[in-house]
């Protein structure tokens, strides 16, 4: 497990996002699909709060599973993936336009799904009992 460090936080968090293309267009065929995985892995040079660990597409909707930053809101997040995206595949792909009849950078249905992923209660609870023991020398702490 490795934690990354801001200025003022040491954190771990992931998530798992779904996207959904708009009116479930399956536009994902073949090489889109692969392109729009290079396209998010991209992202996170320009943004770096975000860590993209893995992506998979379906030929309608977009699995992902990421870090974001504290300082960072996920419906942020999710503005900032789904606008570069949008706006890189559309420029790369002009039918896409034709796609979607005029609509502009839009490939992307409204919603999303995020999930929590990390430490399971027990972990948790095991970590928050045996906290003063570390400092004491009495007991190693780790997480597996």
């Amino acid at each position: 497990m490795e934690f990354r460090k801001q200025t003022r936080c040491v954190f771990y968090t992931r998530y798992h996002l779904v996207f959904s293309t708009k009116y479930r267009r399956k536009i994902f065929k073949s090489g889109l699909g692969e392109y729009m995985k290079v396209l998010m892995k991209t992202i996170q040079r320009r943004h770096p709060e975000l860590e993209i660990f893995e992506v998979n597409t379906d030929v309608d909707h977009i699995h992902l599973l990421l870090s974001i930053a504290p300082k960072m809101s996920i419906s942020r997040a999710v503005i900032v993936l789904k606008t570069n995206t949008a706006r890189m595949m559309s420029k790369k792909f002009p039918f896409l336009k034709q796609v979607y009849e005029g609509m502009k950078d839009s490939i992307w249905s409204p919603g999303y799904f995020v999930s929590t992923v990390g430490l399971d209660e027990a972990q948790i609870k095991r970590y928050i009992e045996l906290q003063g023991l570390e400092d004491s020398g009495q007991a190693k702490l780790e997480i597996p």
